[in-house]
């Protein structure tokens, strides 16, 4: 329109593989919608598709471009890329996790001028970050990239340690919380769920919430249970098992309790959109993931008011302080974390106490506010012309 002023915002583009349902994915949307209107512009770049997870974004002033890419290496993708971010401009471009890093050449060649990657998690070829294979292919692209985001503090020491990434060019960034959206049931006691066969006082309910796919683990928590109930039949009257998710481990899950003969004492719902009610109506919240970087789910647990009982991989003993906050478990391994389902299905009380704490937890380590700034900071080397900025191009070592 004639005579509109032009838009002096720097421009943001991130870069994943699939927006769609994920951690990674709602930590991209809750730093775009809270991040400050008049800091940065943003697009999002899904390298496959964009999916209705986009309606999540609350500001509509953010463009979403799909790319439908092929399967195979990226470089296909590149020209197309360059003429993108050449149309746009943006002053900085943030790929994350191992599946969109090679875009980073496509930045490189059109210029932008902050490149930021982001390591969100494991990858699920490479659970305990041991592959050389990963670690080469993140060495290559290391010179096409200024800065490095860790969501872990285990993540930032695989970059230093294992890739080679000098320290100076990897920061540290926990996920931040909704903690108004999340926050634990009034009058302390959970709420109902909506559609749910069970419900408090009468029924002491344990869930999880997530995509049910090999990464997650979601049988080990069926297991459990049903381990749990041999040991303690008496339990049988009011443990529940909520699993909320949907993917290719669902009927799995469904196989194990119904092999056991505790299929009516679980409710497997599928994909919900209600998860904040969903968490105000569980006495306690369980991650058995085999891999995590920093799991969204256990922060929206803790905002939530509940004891949170989590496998000890990647960044989860960085969230849960074990004893106080929740329970630490072995990886993979049934009777321990049955013994810590029923430590807390015996013992209401303390677990109450660590839902509190964890809380508390939340909003003092785990805000918004402080993840925004965080981010804020690390944008703030788009300034040109500093040679003495940490992201002064690095082309051409790690």
């Amino acid at each position: 329109m004639s005579g509109q002023r032009p838009d002096r915002r720097p421009l943001v583009a991130h870069i994943v593989y699939r927006f769609d349902t994920g951690g990674l994915e709602n930590g991209v949307v809750n730093l775009i919608d809270h991040m400050p209107r008049d800091a940065y512009r943003h697009m999002v770049v899904a390298l496959t598709e964009v999916t209705d997870f986009r309606h999540r974004l609350r500001r509509d002033d953010v463009e979403c471009i799909e790319l439908h890419k092929p399967p195979g290496h990226g470089a296909k993708l590149y020209p197309r890329l360059f003429r993108l971010l050449r149309e746009h401009r943006p002053a900085i471009v943030h790929t994350r996790n191992l599946a969109a890093l090679e875009m980073q050449v496509a930045a490189w060649a059109a210029r932008v001028p902050l490149r930021v990657h982001g390591e969100h998690g494991r990858d699920v070829e490479d659970l305990d970050g041991t592959s050389r294979h990963h670690q080469r292919l993140r060495r290559l692209y290391a010179p096409f990239v200024h800065r490095y985001i860790a969501l872990s503090q285990d993540l930032a020491r695989y970059l230093t340690e294992r890739v080679g990434i000098a320290p100076a060019r990897v920061a540290q960034i926990y996920n931040g919380v909704d903690a108004g959206r999340f926050r634990p049931a009034s009058g302390g006691e959970p709420g109902p769920i909506p559609g749910a066969p069970f419900a408090a006082p009468a029924h002491w309910l344990v869930g999880t919430v997530g995509r049910m796919q090999t990464v997650k683990h979601q049988p080990l928590l069926a297991r459990a249970f049903v381990r749990a109930l041999q040991v303690q039949p008496a339990l049988r009257e009011r443990l529940r098992l909520v699993l909320v998710g949907d993917g290719p481990l669902r009927a799995e899950c469904q196989a194990v309790l119904a092999g056991a003969g505790m299929a009516e004492l679980a409710w497997l719902p599928g994909e919900r959109a209600d998860v904040p009610d969903l968490m105000r109506g569980l006495n306690a919240f369980v991650l058995p993931s085999l891999a995590e970087g920093i799991s969204n789910t256990i922060l929206e647990a803790m905002a939530s008011g509940l004891p949170v009982v989590a496998t000890a991989v990647g960044g989860n003993p960085e969230l849960v302080a074990d004893g106080r906050t929740g329970l630490l478990v072995p990886p993979d391994d049934v009777e321990a974390m049955a013994k810590a389902l029923l430590r807390l299905a015996d013992d209401p009380d303390s677990a109450r106490a660590m839902g509190l704490a964890g809380r508390i937890e939340a909003e003092q380590r785990f805000s918004l506010e402080a993840m925004v700034a965080a981010y804020l900071l690390q944008y703030g080397g788009a300034q040109q012309g500093r040679p003495d900025s940490p992201f002064h191009d690095a082309a051409g070592g790690t």
